[in-house]
């Protein structure tokens, strides 16, 4: 394939990238428009809002001010005044960025890969851009800068993602001065990454596993609370469908009360395994899966990050013995290495709060979802115990396993 079709297909790539994305929204609002609303609103108007909905699962900061009307509607104090919402509908931010793997991939082994991944990722800025200047308004204003950009940089790391492996003059100088290093670091680094990575990917996993055993469980008041919002088939559908692009939020919202800090739900608020305490939260029908406010487990949730961390330094323990050679004493070389893919839990899992964390409306409402300083901390502090131990821990299985191979 020729440079020029590269490109051609990489446009058309990025263009196909905003219209699955964006194409959502504007679908579900164009529907209800014809059947819900029965032609009587303004079309351009619902256009416009969705795609600022598409803006914020990127994490674009969108600035609204609400007129007189809806202002008395809702009834929520400070809605008159201009709020940001910052909080990301993550379901978004993860389409795009598979979208960027899938194409990563493709490039691959592609002769003119650097010229399809710049022509993709511009293509997406270019369009944001775009659309950012078509949709701006008095009511709603995103960010000029995040909107632009954001939906690029996520669509970016998609493609870094999926195009790992492929040879470039960068990542050829890069594997040059990693080779660079001595081989027990680079051994010990790699066991580090790994062992940090895996436990929060446990600790995820079991949060959305419970997450969907607490939608389950509570079914009776989710569907009590979409009875009283009374929005209608079509209005209930628009309101799954942005439930569904909150649900990623939602799971880190559950691994933050198995790791112990909990999350907020507005200034004030707590989710914890301490207890529930909340104010007034917007009737929002998964919210009924809620822990009731006498359900507190206390710090026994913390066995679910504990045996995770635990667990990732028992399975990788030969991992690091490969690494450091016989000739090396593993243990302290192991309490290191357990300590610092602490670290690694702590930063990964601060990370994934920052996504799912942020204001999403009026007053109280701008503080919703975990902390990400604390629970990093939180994260750190047990996995830079329990690793350890895993670490040592599958020493110690070995040595069992030698004496009792031996008396027989």
């Amino acid at each position: 394939m020729t440079r020029r079709a590269t490109a051609f297909f990489s446009a058309l790539e990025a263009l196909l990238v905003v219209a699955a994305g964006a194409g959502v929204p504007l679908t579900v609002l164009t529907v209800m428009w014809a059947v819900q609303f029965e032609f009587q609103i303004d079309l351009i108007d619902l256009w416009k809002a969705g795609a600022i909905i598409w803006m914020l699962g990127h994490g674009v900061a969108v600035t609204i001010q609400l007129d007189a009307e809806t202002v008395a509607l809702l009834g929520l104090d400070g809605a008159g005044d201009p709020f940001t919402i910052t909080l990301a509908l993550t379901g978004f931010l993860l389409i795009t960025a598979l979208l960027g793997v899938r194409l990563g991939r493709r490039l691959r082994e592609h002769p003119h890969r650097i010229i399809g991944e710049l022509v993709a990722v511009t293509g997406v800025v270019g369009l944001s851009a775009l659309i950012q200047w078509l949709v701006t308004n008095p009511g709603a204003t995103p960010e000029p800068v995040q909107a632009t950009l954001f939906p690029g940089l996520v669509y970016g790391l998609g493609l870094a993602i999926g195009s790992i492996g492929a040879t470039n003059p960068a990542r050829v100088r890069l594997r040059a001065e990693w080779a660079r290093i001595p081989a027990p670091v680079r051994g010990v680094a790699g066991v580090v990454v790994r062992a940090g990575v895996a436990g929060v990917a446990t600790v995820v996993a079991a949060g959305a596993l419970l997450t969907t055993i607490a939608l389950f469980v509570g079914f009776t008041d989710v569907i009590a609370l979409y009875e009283g919002v009374q929005a209608g088939v079509l209005g209930g559908i628009a309101l799954t469908l942005g439930q569904l692009a909150l649900l990623p939020s939602m799971v880190i919202w559950t691994t933050s009360y198995l790791v112990g800090p909990g999350f907020a739900l507005g200034a004030g608020s707590s989710v914890s395994p301490l207890g529930v305490s909340l104010g007034p939260v917007p009737a929002i029908p998964a919210l009924g899966a809620l822990p009731p406010p006498d359900f507190a487990p206390g710090f026994l949730v913390l066995l679910v990050p504990v045996v995770a961390s635990f667990v990732a330094g028992v399975m990788l323990r030969e991992r690091l013995l490969g690494v450091l050679g016989p000739d090396r004493r593993p243990e302290g070389w192991a309490a290191l290495a357990g300590v610092l893919a602490g670290v690694v839990a702590g930063a990964v899992m601060a990370a994934l709060a920052v996504l799912a964390s942020g204001a999403a409306g009026p007053g109280r409402l701008a503080l919703v979802g975990p902390d990400p300083v604390e629970l990093g901390l939180w994260m750190l502090v047990i996995a830079a115990i329990a690793t350890p131990l895993g670490l040592l821990a599958g020493g110690a299985k070995q040595v069992v396993a030698e004496r009792l191979s031996a008396s027989r």
